[in-house]
């Protein structure tokens, strides 16, 4: 979901910003570690960072829970392979605003929370209920034979793949109440959308009402909740994201046949294969398979 014209998306506050919000972060966080801690003796603290959105990490919330970093990540869009990259880079991002920079240069080890990443996924295409993305699946190795032993990288980052969708029927829905509250007001806006589409929220907060969904949260900031949802749910711009991720779909399979030809008029201007691979993003095999034909 991109929070696109709103400081904060509705993710963000109902499980961070809103006076409920650490209490709701830690009742997901107990459904997601089988715990039962308690925030009036676990230290809850919000990490926050500035300029995210270069990552297109928008809707993401980091707590230290008893020195734990934490990082939870609300996806609606398809789920993008490279996200432990752009996780790797935003830790990175959070240990450089944690740790003072003269600190890193002293002799004596520098204590870091240890990181957890979670990315929950609430969009339509089907996505199994819990899944795995590492680092390491990226990597590229100089030649085949190369094995490391044990599978331990030098650097790995896991990120957790959680299907909130309702039909899904993801056990942690039932762990936690306001995250499966949260998923049906999801469900009632994506229906009432298709009933409506100029004006799906007055009847998608109405059924939420209706049914008990969120009452408490949404009759105390109705007001800042619509803004929050019309930023994220406009007609307009919901369309043109629909309209982009389908051109982007319809143009996947041709990008690497146009960065093809674009790799053979550069080998025969004389550019080196290893510039050639830097301009197209081509594998270097891939560049050095077309200098040969």
């Amino acid at each position: 979901m991109e929070n696109r014209n709103h400081k904060d998306s509705l993710f963000i506050d109902l499980f961070c910003k809103d006076k409920e919000g650490k209490q709701n972060f830690i009742s997901l966080y107990n459904a997601l570690h089988n715990t039962n801690l308690d925030l009036a003796t676990t230290t809850v603290q919000e990490v926050n960072i500035e300029n995210v959105l270069y990552m297109a990490l928008s809707n993401d919330i980091a707590m230290l829970v008893d020195n734990k970093l934490v990082v939870l990540v609300e996806h609606q869009s398809t789920i993008n392979e490279n996200m432990p990259l752009r996780l790797l880079e935003y830790v990175s991002r959070i240990y450089e605003q944690l740790i003072p920079s003269e600190d890193r240069y002293e002799k004596k080890m520098i204590k870091i929370p240890y990181p957890e990443f979670f990315v929950f996924y609430n969009g339509t295409e089907d996505y199994p209920v819990e899944s795995e993305l590492r680092l390491s699946d990226a990597f590229i190795f100089p030649e085949e034979k190369y094995n490391v032993q044990n599978n331990k990288f030098s650097v790995e980052i896991t990120v957790k793949i959680v299907n909130i969708n309702t039909e899904k029927n993801n056990p942690i829905l039932k762990q936690c109440k306001k995250l499966e509250e949260y998923s049906l007001l999801i469900d009632y806006i994506r229906e009432s959308k298709k009933e409506n589409p100029k004006a799906p929220l007055e009847q998608a907060i109405n059924k939420a009402l209706q049914n008990g969904v969120l009452s408490e949260y949404l009759k105390r900031k109705s007001t800042e909740i619509k803004n929050m949802l019309i930023a994220e749910y406009s007609y307009e711009t919901d369309i043109k994201v629909q309209r982009r991720e389908a051109y982007r779909e319809g143009l996947a399979e041709g990008i690497e046949q146009k960065a093809i030809e674009t790799a053979k008029n550069f080998l025969k201007e004389g550019l080196s294969v290893e510039q050639i691979a830097r301009c197209t993003e081509l594998p270097l095999e891939k560049v050095q398979e077309l200098a040969k034909l």
